[in-house]
């Protein structure tokens, strides 16, 4: 598989604007990208523009913070696969309750998400900057329980991004439950795609997919 087919060109800055999401999506067609990522709010644009094509459309829940009611993320969750028939969701871990040491909440909370996206799998966003080594390793944990099929770095809109320690890191624990990693923030060209792939990263998360994906052709 290319590096191209592994990546998830995202945009999810508030002030996108329509133009800028049809550009994104001609960009993940030109360059036969793995998928886009894109606000709820255009999730159904996206579908529309990438149907029949081999472009899954991807969107968030609960971005950037987390911090939704549990049924708030749900109706999001079950309102993208079921009116804008995007193909995955990526939700944010609950980020407070898990600091504050509720993991069973974390645990109810990705677990509604999960069925209400069902068939479609979800990556848990655990917002990797923010968490030591060993809450990396349980978060992980939270989200196999919580019947995630993948774990995710980061938003983007925090203090970090990826980093090659935190992909090897995930992938080594993901390992043990069957998950897969998404790494995503700062990856800004192929080389840096290159080495999260190196450390285990399944799917590389980018707003430069199509620069990253020109330098490999």
């Amino acid at each position: 598989m290319t590096v191209a087919e592994r990546l998830e060109h995202t945009l999810l800055k508030p002030e996108a604007q329509v133009g800028d999401i049809m550009r994104l999506c001609s960009e993940a067609l030109q360059y036969n990208l793995g998928a886009v990522c894109v606000s709820p709010c255009y999730a159904g644009l996206a579908r529309h523009l990438l149907n029949g094509s081999s472009v899954r459309v991807v969107t968030v829940v609960g971005f950037p913070l987390g911090a939704d009611k549990t049924a708030v993320k749900a109706l999001a969750a079950r309102m993208a696969v079921e009116e804008d028939h995007v193909d995955e969701i990526d939700m944010v871990m609950n980020l407070a309750a898990f600091k504050s040491g509720n993991y069973e909440g974390v645990v109810e909370d990705i677990a509604a998400v999960v069925q209400a996206a069902a068939p479609y799998p979800v990556k848990v966003i655990i917002e990797a900057c923010l968490l030591t080594d060993e809450e990396k390793r349980i978060a992980c944990g939270l989200a196999a329980r919580g019947g995630a099929a993948y774990v995710k770095t980061s938003t983007g809109f925090n203090s970090g991004g990826a980093t090659e320690h935190d992909v090897r890191l995930l992938a080594e624990e993901a390992a043990k439950y069957g998950l897969k990693v998404k790494a995503a923030g700062g990856i800004r060209n192929l080389a840096d795609a290159k080495t999260m792939l190196s450390a285990g990263a399944d799917r590389i998360g980018t707003s430069a997919g199509a620069a990253i994906a020109a330098a490999e052709a």
